[in-house]
């Protein structure tokens, strides 16, 4: 499914903690890792000097693509490598293009369990700006990331964007023997007990319905094995409870984002999820 995955890395101990995940990624699909290092050479600092100082970065550069080349190799998995200059969340996606890569994989900066965590502004703008899935992956000593996955999740809510991430979930989870979960949560969290109790029987509950049995029904032209499930409340607090409840591995999701790299934000729910999730996210954008 993966023939080439690229792997951003700062030489950070943040990008150093998912090089396993990666790794394991790169193995299940049999695929290459291209691990590339971006000296950040539009900073002011670097671009007034030149000279030594960007041959310092390049050769800093060298040393972290080879260090992680050598983990990953370790593991028997193929590894390309590249150093370049120039802004690093533009030259990522512009590399990924380049070589043609399935998947993009790089780490967030917070912990689970933040309603409110940093992404990275690198991170956050290679999500809302890739051609191709970007699988970020929240750094987390407590819990042990699986990969190939067990169970898939994609939250849906008819969309566009939700449709792209389903394909991808139901490509990813047919590559890997999971079992595919789709959710659709109704949005009661403002509501009182008795309005949350008559949304089950109207026409949001329909609707909802409608929108699960549709993308199990597409699920099911691949998989055997899906399942279909409607929430009710907050939605990326009940798709929290149910990646935890249910022992998801992976969570799929489709996001809005810009091709103005001079401007990027993440939809809401798919916002909270990425930056909270307890487990890797695999994110599908949708341009506007």
């Amino acid at each position: 499914m993966y023939d080439d995955i690229l792997f951003p890395t700062d030489g950070s101990d943040t990008a150093a903690s998912v090089l396993e995940y990666v790794s394991d990624v790169a193995a299940a699909h049999d695929a290459t890792v291209h691990v590339l290092h971006v000296a950040d050479t539009n900073r002011d600092s670097v671009s007034a000097i030149q000279g030594e100082v960007v041959d310092a970065l390049e050769e800093a550069g060298e040393r972290i693509v080879s260090e992680v080349a050598d983990v990953v190799r370790e593991r028997g998995v193929d590894v390309a490598t590249d150093v370049v200059q120039g802004d690093p969340a533009r030259t990522i996606v512009e590399h990924a293009d380049r070589f043609d890569v399935g998947l993009v994989v790089m780490p967030t900066h917070g912990r689970p369990g933040l309603e409110r965590v940093l992404l990275g502004s690198v991170t956050e703008r290679v999500v809302n700006t890739s051609p191709v899935p970007v699988l970020v992956v929240n750094p987390d000593e407590d819990r042990a990331y699986r990969y190939p996955p067990r169970d898939v999740l994609v939250p849906t809510d008819g969309s566009a964007g939700a449709n792209r991430a389903l394909a991808e979930g139901i490509d990813v989870a047919a590559a890997t023997g999971a079992t595919l979960h789709v959710i659709h949560v109704v949005e009661t969290g403002s509501l009182g007990p008795d309005a949350r109790s008559a949304v089950r029987e109207n026409q949001l509950d329909d609707r909802a319905r409608e929108i699960v049995d549709s993308a199990v029904e597409t699920a099911e032209e691949t998989l055997s094995d899906v399942v279909g499930t409607v929430g009710y409340g907050t939605p990326h607090r009940e798709i929290r409870t149910y990646v935890d409840t249910e022992g998801i591995d992976l969570l799929t999701l489709g996001t809005q984002g810009q091709t103005d790299f001079s401007w990027y934000a993440l939809g809401g729910v798919s916002s909270k999820l990425v930056r909270a999730s307890p487990i890797p996210v695999m994110t599908t954008r949708t341009a506007e």
